[in-house]
């Protein structure tokens, strides 16, 4: 319960260069489990990936005139960059991952 009390106070700069340990864990700490740190470069890279394939998809159904296929493609793609950014703006805030 220590470590939920922690939480009660604002996190500086120096917290986040440190680290989050149990970042996003609610299983943290049960059967000694060393504290889990957040994956943001994995993050970067999968939403990367699911841009430039969702953009892809989106072209490809575009091109076969199915227009339901763009505009579901082309929302995955939106969502994907939204993520892209937001994990990105996590990163150059100095978590580390």
């Amino acid at each position: 319960m220590q470590a939920r009390a922690h939480h009660s106070r604002p996190r500086s700069r120096e917290d986040y260069a440190r680290g989050l340990p149990d970042y996003h864990d609610p299983t943290a700490g049960f059967g000694g489990a060393a504290p889990a740190y957040s994956a943001l470069t994995l993050r970067i890279v999968l939403a990367t990936l699911a841009v430039v394939l969702a953009i892809g998809g989106a072209v490809l159904f575009a091109y076969a005139d199915a227009w339901w296929g763009t505009v579901l493609l082309g929302l995955v793609a939106v969502g994907s960059a939204v993520d892209l950014a937001w994990v990105v703006h996590r990163k150059r805030r100095g978590e580390p991952g």
